[in-house]
């Protein structure tokens, strides 16, 4: 089945205002089966969006019609490609108890989820890892330089893998070397391979799925996908399944690169 597992929408706050039905067609024209829209999921109750216009994250407002109208579409569409409703999840070191409320109340409406680290907690205060190359740098030099936020990053993805979410705990684990998203400025000497293989082995003991995810090929500054071919190649070994994500937050973007994962995988 020819699957795009992790697109956005238009309730994306930093996305573009493409309709629902703009994406869906792009994706049957590209010739896709399946396609999951995975919307960042409301940021957990008393979490502060760190980032400067706080658009991070659909608000809760918001939760209850994208619900509605994904349910309208999977009818609409039923017969040219399966529509799976699905969330980004963040996990957020700390707030793991409201994010289990927030799935207890709205997992049994969804098909599919990936599960995904953007926040890392330094000094007290969170800050947005993938936000820009400034932030980036001032989270490196808050955490005692390049290779120290690697691991904090890793650290916090095997705590969001190993975390008890909740029976609707997402099962797909999205784009796991985010942290590669400014390699070529900042460049890190950190063996990030012991803490893959942790993360791999807890992955496997709860049925996970791992996020191949094209986007970083379109990122300026980090130009591979995540995570890059030595990582898929290791998840194949442990028997890990691949589920291909454009993380498209653009029509055009549905299916970008997929010949390179079937290549891959």
């Amino acid at each position: 089945m020819k699957k795009d597992g992790h697109v956005h929408t238009p309730f994306c706050p930093h996305g573009t205002d493409d309709s629902f039905e703009l994406y869906i067609e792009t994706a049957i024209k590209k010739g896709f089966s399946a396609i999951t829209f995975t919307e960042h999921a409301p940021l957990p109750e008393g979490f502060v969006d760190p980032t400067p216009d706080k658009d991070s994250a659909m608000p809760f407002s918001d939760i209850d019609r994208y619900l509605s109208i994904l349910l309208d579409l999977k009818k609409q569409y039923k017969s040219d490609i399966d529509i799976h409703i699905g969330l980004e999840v963040d996990y957020i070191n700390g707030f793991e108890r409201e994010t289990a409320q927030f799935l207890d109340k709205y997992g049994p409406f969804l098909d599919d989820s990936i599960l995904s680290v953007h926040f890392l907690k330094l000094n007290g205060q969170y800050y947005c890892v993938d936000f820009d190359e400034h932030t980036f740098q001032k989270m490196a030099e808050l955490s005692g330089g390049i290779n120290h936020l690697y691991e904090l990053y890793y650290a916090t993805v095997l705590k969001g893998v190993v975390s008890d979410l909740g029976k609707y705990k997402p099962k797909r684990l999205g784009h796991i070397t985010l942290i590669h998203k400014f390699q070529k400025l900042f460049q890190a000497t950190f063996d990030e391979k012991p803490y893959i293989e942790q993360i791999f082995a807890e992955m496997n003991k709860r049925g996970m799925e791992l996020d191949v995810n094209t986007s970083g090929l379109r990122k300026a500054f980090c130009g591979e996908i995540y995570p890059p071919e030595d990582i898929i190649q290791a998840a194949k070994k442990q028997s890990i399944p691949l589920v291909y994500g454009s993380d498209a937050h653009s029509a055009k973007d549905v299916g970008s690169d997929f010949p390179l994962f079937e290549k891959m995988v």
